[in-house]
């Protein structure tokens, strides 16, 4: 988790001591139980001094429970509150709910709804069966880099936010980058053609997955859609040549029923396609 940036440090506006209280409550994530202020220092990268009077405040305000025999703390109502309201205030995750659930039966695969948390992509709709091996469910994390969900929200962006986004990337993985951005200007190439993404043991060896983004006209999103099997369920070519434009159908529909914006025909400008067709991030952040 990265602190704030010097543009933050230099912004009057901004509250520095808010954006690390909240950095606190982020570090908790799903099944982790209990942290303590070592763990939450870690994940922070904050002092743990910091990181123990933050907790005190966060208890205080009704946002932590302590567990003393631990010397531990847990999520409190309170904050599990705050992720209950914005979940019931995303229209489209109701609304994809049936949508989900009927190409879940259909493929076989788990089919999720997600928008950006920082570098990752964070699940807040799932449709899955218990026979399946992807243990992911609402409030789970996957990285934009590597995931079919995180490449199609990449290239739902405007230019301008695409290009900072990337360069949050390039800085966040060093010298993992190269191979990252090889696979997201393959999925830019992807988009252009067909609509959607796919990350085929990419991100985990064993999971296979197409990601399709979700435009709104409204200003909120984007957001992203993925369907995901373990490989041997769903082979490269079965991503490619089924999932994938089952996956493209079902979000324009979703799109339609939301009023959110007709699909594009032509391929991007934006001088992102040179010579035979291949998309290419912008320099800047090669």
């Amino acid at each position: 988790m990265k602190r704030p940036g010097k543009k933050a440090a230099t912004d009057r506006s901004f509250v520095v001591a808010l954006s690390r209280g909240l950095d606190v409550l982020r570090a908790f994530h799903p099944n982790d139980g209990l942290l303590g202020n070592q763990e939450i220092a870690a994940r922070t990268n904050l002092p743990k001094p910091t990181i123990s009077r933050l907790t005190y405040t966060l208890t205080k305000l009704g946002y932590l429970t302590p567990v003393p025999r631990f010397e531990k703390y847990q999520l409190a109502p309170s904050a599990m509150a705050l992720g209950y309201a914005a979940l019931a205030n995303l229209g489209v995750r109701h609304l994809s709910e049936p949508y989900r659930e009927e190409l879940m039966r259909e493929t076989g695969g788990a089919v999720a709804v997600g928008g950006r948390d920082r570098h990752s992509m964070i699940y807040f709709g799932q449709s899955r069966n218990g026979l399946l091996g992807v243990q992911l469910d609402v409030g789970s994390r996957v990285p934009i880099a590597t995931t079919a969900m995180g490449r199609a929200y990449i290239w739902a962006l405007p230019d301008d936010e695409r290009t900072a986004l990337l360069r949050e990337l390039r800085e966040h993985y060093g010298s993992r980058w190269a191979r990252m951005r090889d696979g997201i200007e393959r999925a830019g190439e992807m988009v252009a053609r067909q609509g959607f993404t796919i990350s085929a043991g990419e991100w985990q060896d064993d999971v296979h997955a197409v990601g399709v983004a979700l435009k709104l006209s409204d200003g909120t999103g984007p957001y992203a859609f993925n369907c995901g099997a373990p490989a041997f369920r769903f082979t490269e070519d079965r991503l490619i040549n089924d999932i994938g434009p089952r996956l493209v159908t079902m979000v324009r529909n979703i799109e339609a029923a939301l009023g959110g914006v007709a699909p594009q025909s032509k391929k991007p400008d934006n001088k992102k396609l040179k010579a035979g067709g291949r998309v290419r991030v912008a320099e800047g952040i090669r």
